[in-house]
């Protein structure tokens, strides 16, 4: 397997074991060289509020730049298996949680196909609530409707441009609604 860039979200609005989510971050980031996942860049920590709007308290999120010589199903089930290390439990869709890792992109790859790809970038909001993909879909269906995801990625992966729209980090955060921006506010 050769080396590959991963770009990863994290984020949380929920205490853990070791401490408030801020901190939960830090001590996440910490345990990846342990999976075989290298850090190259971390995004600043960002205070950002909760999503879907009103469902809990505000986020902590930030985006690091990982290198890894794994294909990215396994460095999915690696971001998992942090996450459950800090008492991660997946019952509700967006829900409230401690951890969140999100593997956003792994360099110019689109999986499993376009045409999945596609099928899930366009799925309306109600329907994003309700399904999840059964595989992984990269890049992650929503990362371009983001400000919480991309404000820290910008930090990290600003020169990455998205294999589909081709669009660059800068390019889609410029796209979205300066409300959004300036809610996602540096801590």
């Amino acid at each position: 397997m050769k080396e590959q860039i991963f770009l990863v979200a994290l984020g949380g609005n929920l205490p853990s074991a070791v401490g408030a989510p801020e901190l939960t971050l830090r001590k996440a980031l910490e345990r990846f060289a342990a999976f075989e996942l290298h850090l190259e860049a971390v995004s600043r920590f960002y205070e950002t509020p909760c999503f879907p709007a009103g469902a809990g308290p505000d986020y902590v999120n930030a985006a690091a730049r990982v290198r890894a010589n794994l294909p990215a199903r396994e460095v999915l089930s690696r971001l998992h298996e942090i996450e459950a290390e800090f008492g991660r439990e997946r019952v509700n869709r967006w829900g409230m949680r401690c951890l969140d890792l999100d593997l956003l992109a792994m360099g110019d790859a689109v999986l499993p196909d376009l045409e999945q790809y596609t099928e899930w970038q366009a799925l309306p909001l109600e329907a994003q609530k309700q399904q999840a993909p059964e595989g992984l879909i990269l890049p992650h269906p929503r990362l371009g409707e983001r400000a919480f995801v991309l404000v820290p990625l910008a930090d990290v992966a600003e020169g990455w441009r998205h294999p589909v729209s081709g669009q660059t980090v800068p390019e889609m955060l410029a796209a979205l609604p300066e409300a959004e921006k300036q809610a996602v506010k540096p801590l």
